[in-house]
Order: structure tokens, then C-alpha cells, then sequence
């Protein structure tokens, strides 16, 4: 398996990632791009502008109350986005959030604090704890994905709400593709489409798909919240999605430390069991697992993700990253436990569902018949070629330098806990509210 020679990705990695010819992969050369001459950041910024006034204008003449819809979850890129858009641009937006079921307290406690915090109307849609139930369980044996009502919904709910109340644009923050895998290239601005939605965020399925399927339970009305309007609503309404890292440099850690400062936005203190970032994905109870699926699929985790993101960004070096997809990508997460006991499954069960997707290459069969990752990055060798590519070191920034205590975990510097066992314990249970 090739490695990126700058950051921690592997060739396989998911959506689709291409390194070229000198080694380095399409998501490093994506976060150059972000630094290139031609990228004028205030000239996007007037785009911005100018672009959200047109939607004030447009809402008035609709009669609207609410000049734009953001999906919410209650993370730190909900804040951001809210806090910009009410601050900054004075815009009216109508929070709109899809309730997976699958809570953190530290989610509802930073949901509840958002809501508060902007002032803003918020609709969220929970659906049926038993509909998803079935649908959880049934994705998990499909296509290997315990969450995908998670995308199918937030993909789907706001624009529901956008057909039903006539609210044409709809602001997402991060484009998560771009960011990850260069997947997509800056200079396109790429806006939401159905195509997207179906085929990265729901893995090709749609409703009817699901629905269809004899080896399932889940009929038409357990999937309502998935039904994306027609294409006649799309047209009427002039539906628009839009990503803000087009038009505004996104950073994640001081979008977060300015919302910490000035929203209360809450990280988690207690060591994670897949990643050593504590302010990103704290919502969602199911991730650690989720993740750890994907681990055993293709053979790399969230430590990977997290690691890349901060080589890249110049907080780590990526001997430093190596190290810590050692410790974070190959650990069974506790809360496993849960969702065996959740989807009433074993262990051996649960493990038996990627048998069939296990990466060629990465995975073999041992001769006792259990699974062995027989490749990994730290145990290749690297050369005067990664030098030579290393991104720059913000020594100042580092990762785990004392200022960053509160966002990434440090064994000998952990954060200070909070006072607030919703931050300060990891729960072995979701909460469905």
C-alpha cells in the first residue's frame, strides 16, 4: 500500500484520494491550494456578501421571516456557521437539525447551548426510534454502515423544510470531501447536488432502493424523513446549497477557539478511543464505532483523518502523526458493547459482516482463521523524498503544545475537566433525545 509522503493517507482511502507524481495525495495539494496567489479570500468574502444580501432581498419579497436554513447538528462547525451568519452578515437564518438518535450529553448539552446562545428558531425532526432501529441494523448488514440514515437525513430534512417553507438557500460550512481528499478542487465551487447526496452520503442507495429490498422490514413509512423533494419543489423553490469553505478560509481549530470564547462552546475532556481531537464529531455517540468499521474495511481510522488534517495544517510533524494512527486507527472502541447489544448481534457476528469487505492487500487471514493487518504506515520506511515534501512545522501551534490542552488529548497534559460530567465522562449509552 502507498502512503501520502506528506500526511498519513492511504491510496485506498475513501472518497476517492489520488497521489501524484512526486507521492503526495490530492488532500494535501487541496490545502495548498487554499494558500495559492490566485485564491483572493476577501474577493470571496465580497462574493459571500453580496450573495447573502440577494437572499435578504429575496426573502422579503417571498414574505419570508427567515432569509436561509443551516443544517445543525450542535457541533462546533453549527456554531461557526451561525455565529457568522448572525453576526457577521445579520442574516435571520432557521436552525433546521436531523435528530439521528445516536446522542452524546455533550451534544445535547452544546445543542441546547446553541440554541441559546444565537437566539435562533430551531426545527429539529427525530424520527421514529424504532424506524431507525431497523434501518441502522439493515445498513449495517449492507453496506457497512451503522450511520447512514445520519447522512440520508441531514441531507434530506433541511430541504424538506426548504420546499415546505419556501426557503431557497441552505448553508452548509465545510465541503468534508474536498477537505479530506482534494476530491474536488476549490476553484470549482462546488455547490450541494442530489447526485452528491445519493451517491457519496447515502452509498448509492435512495428510498426506494431500501424499501424494495425483500431482506428488510422498513417500509415507506419508516423512511420520511429521506424522501428528498421532487424535482417540480426543487424548481419552484429554486433551491440553492452552498459550502462557506468556498468563499471563506476554513480553519477548524480557531473557528472553534473563537466560538469556545465566544458562544461557550464546549470540547470534551476525557481520552477518546479513536482520535486525540476533542472539540470535532463530540455529538455523535455512534462515530467511535462507526469509525472503527471503516478501520476494519480498509484499514485506517479517524487517528488517520485527525493526523492528516494536522500535518497538514503544519501542527504536526508526520513521524508524529505515524505514531499516533499507531495508538488511535487499530483500537476497538468501548462502546461497541453497546451496539451489539443495540442491533442484537456478537461479536463474532458483528465481526463476520466484513469478511467480505475487507481490503485486499491490507487484510489477510491468519493461519488460526482470525484477520491480520498486514500492512499499516508505520511500518514502512521513509526516505530523503519525505523530507523533502514535509509541510511546514508551526512549532508555536504544535498539537500538543500547553495552549492546545483543551482540544487535543495529551497523556502528560490533559485538559482540565470542566465541572460538567457531560463533558468530563464518556457515556456507555446514546440518548435519543
Amino acid at each position: 500500500m502507498r502512503y501520502c509522503k506528506r500526511c498519513c493517507y492511504p491510496e485506498n482511502a475513501k472518497p476517492t484520494i489520488i497521489f501524484d507524481a512526486e507521492g503526495v495525495c490530492s488532500g494535501c495539494r487541496y490545502h495548498e491550494s487554499r494558500e495559492d496567489a490566485d485564491i483572493n479570500w476577501e474577493e470571496r468574502e465580497r462574493m459571500l456578501a453580496r450573495l447573502l444580501e440577494e437572499a435578504q432581498a429575496d426573502a422579503r419579497r417571498r414574505g419570508n421571516i427567515y432569509d436561509c436554513i443551516i443544517p445543525i447538528s450542535g457541533g462546533k462547525d453549527s456554531h461557526f456557521q451561525t455565529w457568522l451568519m448572525k453576526e457577521k452578515y445579520g442574516m435571520n437564518p432557521l436552525l433546521v437539525a436531523f435528530n439521528h438518535t445516536f446522542n452524546t450529553q455533550a451534544g445535547g448539552r452544546n445543542l441546547e447551548n446553541l440554541v441559546e446562545k444565537s437566539g435562533c428558531d430551531l426545527i429539529r425532526i427525530t424520527p421514529s426510534p424504532h424506524s431507525v432501529r431497523k434501518l441502522s441494523r439493515f445498513m449495517l448488514k449492507r453496506v457497512g454502515d451503522l450511520t447512514w440514515h445520519y447522512h440520508a437525513g441531514i441531507y434530506t430534512v433541511p430541504f424538506q423544510v426548504s420546499a415546505q417553507m419556501n426557503i431557497p438557500l441552505v448553508i452548509w460550512g465545510e465541503h468534508g470531501y474536498a477537505e479530506l481528499t482534494g476530491m474536488f478542487s476549490l476553484k470549482n465551487f462546488v455547490e450541494f447536488t442530489r447526485w452528491t447526496r445519493k451517491q457519496y452520503d447515502m452509498r448509492g442507495l435512495d428510498v426506494a432502493d431500501v424499501v424494495k429490498d425483500p431482506d428488510n422490514d422498513i417500509k415507506m413509512t419508516d423512511m420520511a424523513p429521506y424522501l428528498f423533494p421532487s424535482s417540480e419543489e426543487v424548481e419552484r423553490v429554486d433551491m440553492r446549497g452552498i459550502y462557506l469553505s468556498n468563499f471563506i478560509n476554513w480553519e477548524a481549530k480557531a473557528q472553534t477557539e473563537l466560538m469556545m470564547k465566544t458562544w461557550d462552546f464546549a470540547p470534551v475532556t476525557f481520552h477518546r478511543d479513536r482520535t486525540f481531537n476533542l472539540y470535532s464529531h463530540i455529538e455523535d455517540h455512534a462515530n467511535e464505532v462507526h469509525d472503527y468499521m471503516k478501520f476494519l474495511k480498509f484499514g485506517y481510522g479517524r487517528g488517520t483523518d485527525a493526523a492528516s488534517r494536522e500535518i497538514r495544517l503544519g501542527r504536526l510533524t508526520r513521524a508524529e502523526g505515524v505514531e499516533l494512527v499507531r495508538e488511535y486507527d487499530p483500537v476497538e472502541p468501548k462502546s461497541l458493547a453497546t451496539y451489539l447489544d443495540y442491533f442484537e448481534l456478537s461479536r463474532q457476528e458483528f465481526m463476520a459482516l466484513f469478511d467480505s469487505q475487507r481490503e485486499a492487500g491490507i487484510w489477510e487471514r491468519g493461519k488460526d482463521g482470525q484477520w491480520v493487518l498486514t500492512d499499516a504506515i508505520h511500518r514502512q520506511e521513509t526516505d530523503e523524498t519525505h523530507e523533502a515534501l514535509k509541510a511546514p512545522l508551526d512549532e508555536a501551534d504544535h498539537v500538543f503544545a500547553h495552549h492546545n490542552r483543551a482540544l487535543y488529548y495529551n497523556p502528560d497534559n490533559p485538559p482540565e475537566k470542566s465541572g460538567d460530567p457531560r463533558l468530563d465522562e464518556e457515556a456507555a449509552t446514546f440518548s435519543v433525545l
